[in-house]
C-alpha cells in the first residue's frame, strides 16, 4: 500500500494491486515503469510484477495490454481473498486448566535382525 502525505500531516492508505504482465521482450521495460511500481522482473520466464492503484486498475490492464511488447496481463486475486482464518481448520479452543488430550499408539520395535523375510 503506498501512503500519501495531504496538507494537514495526515497518511492516507492508497490500495494496491498486483499486476502480473507477461512481456515478448523486457527491452521495452521503462515503458512499463509508468504504468505503477515494478517490483520484480523475472528476465527467464519473461514477466514484470506490476503494482498499481486499486481505483484505476482495469483503465491501467487496458492501457498495458494494448502495448505491443505485452504478451498477457493477469491481477493478483490476493485482495478478493478472506484472510480471516479462524476456526476453518477445525481449531479447537484450548481451555487453561483442561488437560490436553493425546491418542496412545502401539507400535512394536524391531531390531533388523530378528525381521522374518
Amino acid at each position: 500500500m503506498l501512503v500519501n502525505e495531504s496538507e494537514n500531516n495526515t497518511l492516507e492508505l492508497v490500495p494496491r494491486r498486483g499486476l502480473i504482465v507477461w512481456v515478448y521482450s523486457l527491452k521495452q521495460l521503462k515503458n512499463l515503469r509508468r504504468f505503477g511500481y515494478v517490483h520484480y522482473v523475472s528476465k527467464k520466464m519473461k514477466y514484470v510484477v506490476l503494482y498499481v492503484d486499486d481505483i484505476d486498475v482495469e483503465t491501467t490492464v487496458e492501457k498495458i495490454s494494448k502495448q505491443f511488447f505485452v504478451r498477457s496481463v493477469e491481477m493478483s486475486m490476493r485482495p478478493d481473498i478472506n484472510m480471516n482464518f479462524d476456526n476453518r481448520l477445525g481449531n479447537k479452543e484450548i481451555i487453561e486448566g483442561e488437560p490436553l488430550e493425546f491418542e496412545e499408539q502401539k507400535t512394536e520395535i524391531r531390531l533388523a535382525e530378528f525381521v522374518e523375510e
